[in-house]
């Protein structure tokens, strides 16, 4: 299978313990594709995989033309993939606007998104500009984190967990930006436990339980029954 990004058989692990067995994804250029998946399902391990976090064989992950599967996140981040981890992961002594300016440091390349344009994406961070990045409520912090990854102006930005923790209308906020983001060239990867939302927003979607892919598709073409299935197992 062909694509902007794609997973060819890859596992991960953590010392003796193996969290990822053989898992095939693929990214389309333009696509927002979503993972899914219950805590430990492996949903976390893949981006930390993808992003260069967790080092694996180097044909196991492919971006173009590009085996990445064996480079670390700088080298992945400089050939185009931006990271917003699970947690947001902000810098805690610098403003919002310093923790902004860090993501361009790593890939300078010309692209839609400036200080300007994620003002304007979101314009609360404008007036919070000068404030310590862990000064912000949750859903702020998440603000930041998806604005620090497009200064790079990645061609794929992966956001883990966009919704944990974070309030209904917060959300809706945050992911009314995917719009956005992709019509400024940016194809998407989400994981997220909220199926809904993921089935809202997604063009395809995998579904992953215990370190595998068990169901993939587009929305549309999935029944509930088979997103529980694939989700808690079959006999849950």
């Amino acid at each position: 299978m062909s694509g902007l990004l794609q997973t060819r058989g890859l596992t991960a692990r953590y010392g003796d313990f193996q969290a990822l067995f053989g898992v095939d994804i693929h990214l389309e250029e333009g696509e927002c594709v979503a993972i899914i998946g219950a805590n430990g399902a492996g949903k976390t391990t893949l981006m930390r995989s993808i992003s260069g976090v967790l080092v694996n064989a180097a044909e196991q992950v492919i971006f173009g033309t590009d085996l990445i599967g064996a480079l670390p996140a700088d080298q992945v981040m400089a050939r185009g993939i931006a990271m917003v981890p699970e947690g947001r992961r902000l810098f805690p002594s610098l403003t919002v606007e310093e923790n902004l300016l860090v993501g361009a440091h790593g890939r300078k390349t010309a692209g839609p998104w400036t200080l300007d344009a994620i003002y304007d994406l979101f314009p609360i961070l404008r007036e919070r500009r000068h404030n310590p990045g862990t000064a912000l409520s949750g859903g702020q912090q998440q603000m930041v984190a998806i604005g620090r990854a497009l200064m790079s102006n990645p061609r794929v930005i992966l956001c883990d967990e966009l919704s944990l923790g974070l309030a209904p209308v917060v959300i809706r906020d945050i992911y009314a930006a995917l719009p956005r983001i992709r019509a400024g060239g940016a194809s998407i990867i989400i994981v997220e436990q909220d199926i809904g939302q993921a089935l809202k927003v997604a063009d395809r979607v995998y579904c992953m339980m215990e370190g595998r892919v068990t169901l993939q598709g587009r929305p549309a073409d999935l029944t509930r029954a088979e997103i529980h299935d694939a989700y808690f197992g079959a006999n849950a």
